[in-house]
């Protein structure tokens, strides 16, 4: 998938910043994530890092236990990033010590860079409602009944209802009272229920799973787009997530949604989001109960958005307690805009726990399926989740998946998708209790290995050439690779150079880099010349990938500052507020570099920045650094 989105998590800082108001975070009945990871936002059949095993807890750790969990993580070493392209001296920096240093603007189909900056509904959509005039909405409501209904709507109570009753027994009254509580309480919808001779209106949350077996019919003009199309602001969530909460409020499906991109968790990021037959009215309704995201930019078109038609991602990155001086910063940024990075695959695609991806990955290819269930559920050394930890014990003593499923309170993460798997169809059919893990996810495996080798060759190559193209090269000829002869690379660019992912559909370098990809699949015991596997869905067809990328839209500039908890960036949302923009202090005691640079798809911001700071990304070797700032 496209991954010029936020990149992988440091040490979780607290911190709330003034999206809506001050309320308990919600992230109802949250689904297995299957795209969060992808720095740039696109379609997720190459980018989907979930961190698999890792998923079945929802809350961030404290920092002492986020430092013991990544002590057996993974270094850039470990999944070959291995070369930089530039020569400038290297300097330290914290990435991401707060979730508001990433701030990521989607790049849509146009080339427009997406942001919140109207939170109106549009003159078209109110024109098509029906004119009616507005009651007096406080007047229709009790405070008592305002606190029932507001414990409804915030899941509190998310199968129970509310029952008024209607003393003046009116048509006209009960359609007030219908109204009123659908326009104060977004995310509620109504009914009239007779009961001894007495009309009740009873108020029931969309998310119940009645509400959702059997959805009512809303008008739609037929001149109006069926599509509501809304930029969606958010902080410290993902796309996924953010999408479920706004399914539930608005008693829909998440399919109903679509999309350019996913979008990390942390970071504050804007994308376009577009939603079948809901008015801007009831997306804008909702904005008054959100909590830490934001819906406006409302438009109605005939289309909804498709996976990968993003153009790439807009950054805006802090990087604090810098090292280096204002000549190394403008040396390294210099570089990074006239030559650019290596375009290597990030952390987040391999994972953050001890078992890498990447050999769930290597298994699943080699038909290994007792491997593939070992990996994923023996016991592994680092700080997990308790429940984690005695789930992966029971299975180590039992083999028993219903004793150790027991131990797991959310059945959703990967361990536990397995473990029902295990328990249906037996530990003889393993190949069918693993498709019960959502396929995205499944595909994340063997996407991380082919990352992995990928990242290794590439690291050969420029150990090899250097950032010259050379005979045996390989560039697109629109969606064909053509190979370089000696005089056709003296006039090629390193920066049209393309190396493939393995695969059965693709061809590889004939110079020796090319049998450097035999050579390391053998080692793991795989044949390149049969990437088909007995299973389709595993069967790798391969694709070429850009060896270097080139930035658009650098800017950059050391700041000084006092507070290290201000953040440091003008986001959408403030600006919408009128918030005043961050004031810096040139003799602050705090440095930070704040740079700005926009990425195509498929790329990550990380492996820029790791150019920049020639500094190891992996969460391992941040969270150190990071945990060294604040001790």
């Amino acid at each position: 998938m496209a991954e010029s989105e936020p990149v992988t998590v440091v040490v979780p800082v607290g911190e709330k910043r003034g999206c809506p108001e001050d309320e308990k975070d919600d992230a109802p009945s949250k689904k297995p994530k299957f795209e969060s990871d992808h720095e740039n936002g696109g379609p997720p059949q190459q980018d989907e890092m979930d961190e698999p095993e890792g998923d079945a807890s929802d809350g961030e750790e404290d920092g002492d236990t986020f430092a013991n969990m990544m002590k057996h993580g993974l270094t850039e070493l470990d999944v070959g990033i291995l070369k930089y392209v530039s020569d400038h001296e290297g300097f330290s920096g914290v990435l991401k010590e707060r979730y508001s240093d990433f701030v990521v603007h989607e790049i849509n189909k146009n080339g427009k860079i997406v942001h919140l900056d109207d939170l109106s509904v549009p003159a078209e959509a109110e024109e098509a409602q029906e004119p009616e005039q507005q009651p007096k909405e406080c007047d229709l409501l009790t405070e008592e009944q305002k606190k029932q209904l507001g414990e409804l709507q915030l899941f509190k109570n998310k199968e129970g209802n509310v029952s008024i009753e209607v003393l003046d027994d009116s048509k006209e009254k009960r359609t007030l009272v219908h109204k009123a509580i659908k326009n104060q309480f977004p995310g509620l919808e109504t009914k009239t229920e007779e009961r001894e001779g007495r009309k009740f209106i009873v108020a029931y949350h969309a998310a119940g799973k009645k509400a959702l077996a059997a959805p009512r019919k809303h008008f739609w003009p037929k001149n109006r787009g069926s599509f509501c199309h809304f930029v969606l602001y958010k902080e410290n969530k993902d796309t996924m997530d953010a999408i479920n909460v706004l399914s539930k409020f608005l008693r829909l499906r998440p399919n109903m949604f679509s999309y350019m991109g996913t979008k990390d968790k942390r970071a504050i990021t804007v994308q376009e989001i577009a939603v079948l037959k809901i008015t801007a009215e009831r997306l804008a309704h909702l904005n008054k109960c959100l909590m830490n995201l934001k819906l406006g930019n409302f438009c109605y078109k005939n289309h909804p958005l498709k996976l990968g038609e993003l153009q790439g991602n807009h950054f805006t990155v802090v990087i604090r307690n810098i090292t280096g001086t204002d000549e190394q910063v403008d040396q390294a940024m210099k570089s990074l805009k006239q030559t650019g990075f290596i375009n290597y695959y990030g952390m987040q695609r391999f994972g953050t726990t001890a078992v890498p991806t990447h050999h769930v990955g290597r298994a699943i290819l080699k038909n290994d399926w007792n491997e593939v269930m070992d990996l994923i559920l023996k016991p592994r050394p680092g700080a997990e989740k308790e429940f984690l930890v005695r789930c992966r014990e029971e299975w180590a003593k039992t083999q028993d998946p219903e004793a150790a499923l027991k131990k797991l309170p959310n059945k959703r993460c990967v361990e536990g998708q397995l473990l029902r798997g295990l328990s249906m169809y037996g530990k003889k059919n393993i190949v069918t209790a693993f498709g019960l893990i959502p396929r995205n996810n499944r595909l994340m495996y063997i996407h991380s290995y082919q990352s992995r080798v990928w990242n290794t060759m590439v690291s050969r190559r420029i150990e090899a050439f250097g950032l010259k193209a050379v005979k045996g090269d390989l560039v697109l000829k629109g969606t064909t690779a053509h190979v370089l002869s000696a005089e056709e690379a003296e006039n090629q660019s390193i920066h049209n150079i393309v190396m493939p992912l393995p695969g059965f559909d693709v061809i590889y370098p004939t110079h020796h880099i090319g049998e450097g990809y035999r050579e390391l699949l053998t080692a793991d015991g795989l044949d390149i010349d049969n990437m088909r596997h007995k299973v389709k869905d595993y069967s790798l067809a391969g694709a070429y990938r850009r060896i270097i990328i080139r930035p658009a839209d650098v800017s950059w500039e050391v700041i000084n500052y006092d507070d290290p908890r201000v953040s440091l960036v003008h986001s959408d949302f403030e600006k919408l507020e009128n918030k005043p923009a961050p004031v810096f202090n040139k003799e602050g005691k705090y440095r930070a570099l704040r740079m700005e640079f926009s990425l195509p798809p498929s790329t990550y911001a990380t492996m820029a920045i790791r150019e920049v700071l020639k500094l190891d990304t992996s969460i391992k070797k941040q969270t150190q650094l990071n945990t060294t700032w604040f001790n």
